[in-house]
């Protein structure tokens, strides 16, 4: 399902509008809610976020890869940009400590982010992810919440030496 422009932007300036994305994983020491500033739509699939505290969403995601990432703007929802003023997206994270996608995702963050502290050690984490109030996760799940198969992160990798 591609995702609209509007959502694209709200994403990208989640930070600076003050509202963040909140990242939520989940391990051996229990869920992890945390706000990520970096985060951005990579493309209609995926979301991308640096990852630089390498604190518990990196442990939790050495166990489940599995993520949620909510966005909530009561004010867009009230000044009619968005139907719900929560915006919820359920999927799985890959992590790149090197490589064409690491550079892909870091070229397309703001300057911010760019340039804080610890942004050069980064870890860019994409996540394939399914848009929607509910989205199903079994084990060796091989499909969306829309039934589109799931690709590697090799597929991955390739569509994005392409763009």
């Amino acid at each position: 399902m591609p995702l609209s422009d509007t959502i694209k932007t709200l994403i990208r300036n989640a930070w600076d509008d003050g509202y963040p994305c909140l990242l939520a994983s989940s391990g051996r020491e229990g869920p992890n809610i945390t706000p990520k500033g970096s985060m951005i739509v990579f493309d209609d699939a995926h979301l991308a976020y640096w990852e630089r505290s390498k604190r518990a969403v990196l442990d939790n995601l050495a166990g489940d890869k599995r993520v949620c990432v909510m966005y909530a703007n009561f004010k867009a929802q009230r000044d009619g940009v968005l139907e719900s003023g929560f915006l919820r997206f359920f999927g799985s994270v890959e992590l790149h400590e090197s490589g064409p996608l690491r550079e892909k995702i870091f070229s397309m963050l703001l300057p911010r982010e760019q340039t804080h502290a610890g942004a050069e050690a980064g870890i860019v984490a994409p996540a394939r992810m399914c848009p929607a109030r509910v989205a199903l996760f079994g084990a060796g799940a091989e499909r969306d919440h829309v039934g589109a198969p799931l690709r590697s992160a090799r597929a991955f990798e390739r569509d994005v030496e392409r763009k």
